[in-house]
């Protein structure tokens, strides 16, 4: 994928990346907002990475590293550009990232019925671990 262009988003990127999840991510959570992105890049500015293609965004990842698990969120590749390797490319990115900073392993999670997000993790080499669930607390409202 030569014409693709992995990168580290930046604050400015902030409102292209909010519109961006609006297209092309299932589900919503409590940090989808313009400060949560902020926190996020202003605390590891280079967890969220984009995909760019001509100028335009067409994927998003963030590979959070908190110095003991290796996380990912919000793989997002724009409706009409999936099953072209951008998904691919966003996660080889993640995962050296993550090899550089020493994780041993990733967790990503999906929500129970986004089937088309099983096939992505299992065709990345990623299995499912039924033996574990989340527990969530949220802090406000």
């Amino acid at each position: 994928m030569s014409d693709l262009h992995i990168r580290p988003a930046g604050l400015t990127d902030i409102d292209t990346v909010l519109r961006f999840w609006c297209e092309a991510v299932e589900g919503t959570s409590t940090s989808d907002d313009h400060d949560g992105v902020a926190r996020l890049i202003s605390s590891d500015p280079e967890a969220l990475l984009l995909a760019d293609r001509d100028g335009r965004l067409v994927g998003t990842v963030i590979a959070g590293f908190d110095g003991w698990r290796c996380s990912v969120h919000r793989l997002a590749v724009h409706p009409d550009l999936r099953r072209q390797g951008i998904a691919t490319a966003l996660m080889e990115a993640a995962e050296q990232r993550f090899l550089a900073l020493g994780g041993r392993r990733v967790d990503a999670m999906a929500l129970e019925a986004n089937e088309r997000a099983h096939h992505t993790w299992a065709s990345g080499g990623y299995h499912r671990e039924d033996d574990w669930r989340r527990w969530v607390k949220p802090l406000t409202d």
